[in-house]
């Protein structure tokens, strides 16, 4: 039985640790890139993962109890809102006028694109 428990504490950690890292990734990227977007982005995708790694390894700490009930409705919630809040503020952006930095590498014109041009 001790076993189960030492194998529950080491993937409660893993799963915690790699949550931690999505999540500190997520606020690098925040920081480091260059336009709204690309934050918001950045922001949604690893923090979406990294909060859900987290809330399960609370799940796992908790054992079958009702407090492993309601992380999995919190998870379950997060789940649901987290890339919903995230669309919902950059499609104010792109409403608001907010353009996309796209100053490097921009893909050519569809009408360009069978002329031979190279961008």
């Amino acid at each position: 039985m001790e076993i189960l428990l030492l194998i529950r504490d080491i993937a409660s950690i893993a799963l915690m640790a790699v949550g931690i890292i999505f999540v500190l990734a997520g606020a690098i990227g925040v920081v480091r890139l260059p336009d709204f977007y690309t934050r918001m982005h950045a922001a949604g995708v690893t923090d979406t993962l990294g909060a859900e790694l987290i809330v399960f390894s609370l799940i796992l700490q908790a054992g079958f109890t009702l407090l492993a009930a309601k992380l999995l409705l919190v998870g379950f919630i997060l789940f649901l809102t987290s890339p919903t809040a995230t669309h919902a503020v950059a499609n104010a952006a792109h409403r608001a006028g907010l353009n996309p930095l796209l100053s490097r590498h921009q893909p050519p014109h569809p009408r360009d694109a069978g002329n031979g041009e190279a961008p």
